[in-house]
């Protein structure tokens, strides 16, 4: 049982104030209900001899390897713009598993029950919420987005109380470490500055370690984290996701996107869309995700400033310089990815207006962002108004003269756009389906169905056509909560 995992565990190693000893409450009857095999494989656990008994004992943290020492995280966060001390509240860090060939990744439970750090909270989640997670997470990691993933689900046999009455679930969450900007906002807030340049140093050696013989690590850590973010946030947009809840807790130092509370795909195309129920205000709408991680990297930047330079003017000015790249380096990216669904080889003064004319087109006629962009790769679907729309038609006629006078003329184009341009993503009706059935029923033949075909999302599939489709209603009342 201890060597299912490879345990090294280094968080342990930084100051005590970062975190606190706490093992998982008990589950009285789990039962492992969804398992990653896949992932499992690609880190090389060792989990070929346990009986799917033992293995939810263990997932669900009734049985703790003896190699381990399991914590709460602490960190704290703005949450709509507000500040508070937070920490892991139903999560518990079991451990870092160590590849065969030297990854290191954090093995989390989540929902398994109060920390530290519950303040009010129960530190349960549901099975749907879990499963949710689950779902989204691997269409992410397929859709090729950099994200947390889920390696496993398994059943408490214990009620949750929320708006009803629900059952149980424990996930494990594999994260390339659990480090938020909430961590530094933590640190530089409430600890010593010794302690925050540990947490700096930490954090370069194990995410940034390119980074350790630069002269000017604070500094550049910021400008890495803006990379990443840029190219995180641009991959969303590409692909119509909608995070949710872009608080700064939920803001990883890897990248990697992270919590899947609140978050959904965008069926008919509108920048403004929302899902999310605790977002009355839109601050977290589709089109404003690239302003909210530029002012999360502010919040970054405030937070690291007495790394930056000792004295607090100049430190300002050099991470001001920093962050006023932002918006330059932000539109030339998204206008990157934007040349990739239209398939353009090339690139020309006019691709930003040609962009900007589909999308206003699509928002117009709440077209499917998804489906629009298939129809454009040559995949037929059933008419929509967009396409007899004659804006659209001389558009559409612009486009395609574009396209045959590139090197590589529309086949190229095609094969850059069937790279960029999922066909399936997972439909916020057919997931609720999926949860529906499975939590309430005991039936995951459309969860396991649903998993089969976001594994493969930029390959088509005629038999697929369900999975293809939007909501005959739309998305227009779709609101998703917060697991808590």
């Amino acid at each position: 049982m201890n060597n299912v995992f490879n345990f090294h565990n280094t968080y342990l190693n930084l100051p005590e104030n970062f975190y606190a000893k706490i093992e998982p409450s008990p589950a009285k009857e789990p039962i492992l209900i969804a398992f990653n095999k896949p992932l499992a494989d690609d880190l090389g656990i060792n989990n070929n001899e346990l009986s799917k008994t033992e293995l939810a004992n263990i997932f669900v943290g009734n049985s703790i390897p003896t190699s381990t020492i399991t914590i709460a995280q602490a960190y704290a966060g703005h949450q709509f713009g507000n500040f508070t001390m937070l920490g892991d509240g139903r999560a518990i860090l079991l451990g870092e598993h160590l590849t065969n060939d030297g990854k290191r990744f954090d093995i989390q439970f989540k929902g398994s029950g109060r920390t530290p750090f519950s303040r009010g909270g129960d530190g349960r989640a549901t099975v749907s919420s879990m499963l949710r997670e689950f779902i989204i997470s691997e269409a992410m990691f397929h859709l090729g987005i950099p994200t947390t993933r889920s390696l496993a689900v398994t059943a408490t046999g214990l009620p949750v109380f929320r708006e009803e009455t629900q059952n149980g679930a424990v996930l494990i969450r594999v994260a390339s470490s659990h480090i938020r900007v909430g961590t530094f906002e933590f640190a530089r807030n409430f600890l010593k500055e010794d302690e925050l340049k540990a947490l700096l140093d930490y954090t370069i050696n194990r995410h940034y370690s390119e980074l350790n013989d630069d002269e000017h690590k604070a500094a550049s850590l910021l400008r890495a984290l803006m990379y990443k973010q840029i190219d995180l946030i641009v991959n969303w947009m590409r692909v119509g996701f909608i995070h949710g809840v872009m608080n700064t807790d939920n803001m990883s130092i890897s990248g990697e996107s992270i919590d899947y509370g609140p978050c959904a795909f965008m069926n008919a195309y509108k920048y403004n869309t929302v899902f999310s129920s605790i977002d009355v205000n839109g601050r977290y709408a589709f089109g404003n995700q690239p302003i909210i991680a530029h002012w999360n990297l502010a919040c970054f930047s405030g937070a690291i400033l007495p790394l930056v330079h000792e004295n607090e003017a100049s430190a300002t000015e050099i991470v001001r310089e920093i962050l006023g790249e932002f918006p330059a380096l932000f539109e030339q990216k998204w206008l990157n990815m934007m040349r990739g669904k239209l398939g353009f080889v090339e690139q020309l003064d006019d691709d930003k207006t040609i962009a900007h004319c589909l999308l206003k087109l699509m928002e117009k006629h709440s077209a499917d962002y998804t489906n629009t962009f298939s129809y454009l790769s040559g995949i037929a679907l059933p008419n929509s108004t967009l396409f007899d729309d004659s804006e659209f038609k001389s558009w559409f006629s612009h486009w395609k003269v574009r396209i045959q006078k590139q090197e590589g003329g529309e086949e190229k184009a095609l094969e850059i756009m069937k790279k960029s341009n999922p066909v399936y993503i997972p439909r916020n009706h057919l997931v609720e389906k999926a949860l529906e059935l499975a939590s309430k029923e005991g039936d995951f033949t459309h969860f396991q169905k649903l998993i089969s075909v976001i594994t493969s999302p930029y390959y088509y599939r005629v038999e697929l056509q369900e999975f293809q489709n939007p909501p005959e209603s739309g998305d227009q009342n779709y609101r998703t909560f917060c697991g808590t």
